[in-house]
């Protein structure tokens, strides 16, 4: 359905880097901000792609993938929450710490083409993968940013300092419009009939079907969605966060994909969402 114009780890190379600490700073409702010196990792990393970090402590066998918010001079910028003992255990971490990173991981997202207004929806934790995008976009567009409540709400000023227009919409109608983000979505989209628009999504599972199924509706020529499914290897090699796509080509009309290896980002039209 689309060709990715620069995306990918085989495109951008992966490094194991000895990756040092120089912020781990507290935000609010649990969140952190961590900046990593990371120097090929971040000048490799493109919009939407990943890290697997390993924690420095020999109980925390497996690796945790991060999004890459930001890529520059030589850091990275990652944005997570507290959810168990290993977010727990990375939260108090401090300044000169060293962790394993691999990286960057997976096939990002392409840049808009020319002339597309970025439309980038991103619901709780999908406002940090879907701003290094926002960087380097050649224009300003549209995000919409979508939470349960005013807490979960970030990256309003860091996008609205990028020239996009923000949107935002909470469950509880905390802050900005009461509902669901793909409600703005559609009656923006609606509102140009399916414009010379790009789609970009990240965010939990239910929000990107529902963007999937307004984009092949409206029949958006370019529409990207970023899934977020539970990775361990990172690296294509375990098979646990396979998914199913369409695919022409197979016997039976689709075929299996690894999220870590051909994603996390897909073509909008092409998952096949399980019930």
């Amino acid at each position: 359905m689309h060709d990715h114009e620069c995306c990918g780890s085989e495109a951008s190379g992966r490094y194991q880097e000895s990756a040092v600490i120089v912020e781990n700073r507290p935000l609010h409702g649990g969140y952190l901000n961590l900046l990593l010196r990371a120097p090929r990792v971040s000048a490799a990393a493109v919009p939407g792609q990943f890290v697997h970090l390993r924690l420095p402590d020999e109980k925390f066998l497996l690796r945790r993938p991060f999004s890459i918010c930001d890529a520059r001079d030589g850091l990275i910028r990652i944005f997570y929450k507290v959810v168990g003992a290993g977010t727990q255990y990375l939260s108090q971490l401090r300044e000169g710490a060293v962790l394993d990173l691999l990286g960057p991981l997976g096939n990002g997202f392409p840049l808009p083409r020319a002339g597309r207004v970025p439309f980038l929806i991103a619901g709780g934790y999908g406002a940090a993968a879907l701003f290094l995008l926002a960087q380097r976009c050649r224009t300003p567009g549209v995000v919409f940013l979508g939470a349960r409540s005013q807490g979960d709400i970030f990256f309003q000023d860091e996008y609205e300092a990028l020239g996009f227009e923000v949107r935002i919409t909470t469950q509880d109608g905390s802050l900005g419009e009461k509902g669901l983000v793909t409600e703005p979505f559609l009656a923006e989209l609606q509102r140009l009939d399916g414009g010379d628009c790009a789609v970009f999504a990240c965010g939990p599972t239910p929000m990107l079907r529902a963007v999937d199924e307004i984009v092949c509706t409206h029949q958006v020529g370019e529409a990207w969605l970023s899934l977020d499914e539970r990775m361990c290897c990172g690296t294509g090699a375990c098979y646990t966060c396979v998914i199913k796509l369409r695919d022409g080509d197979s016997q039976m009309g689709w075929r299996y994909a690894r999220t870590c290896y051909e994603g996390p980002v897909f073509a909008a039209g092409r998952v096949i969402w399980e019930v």
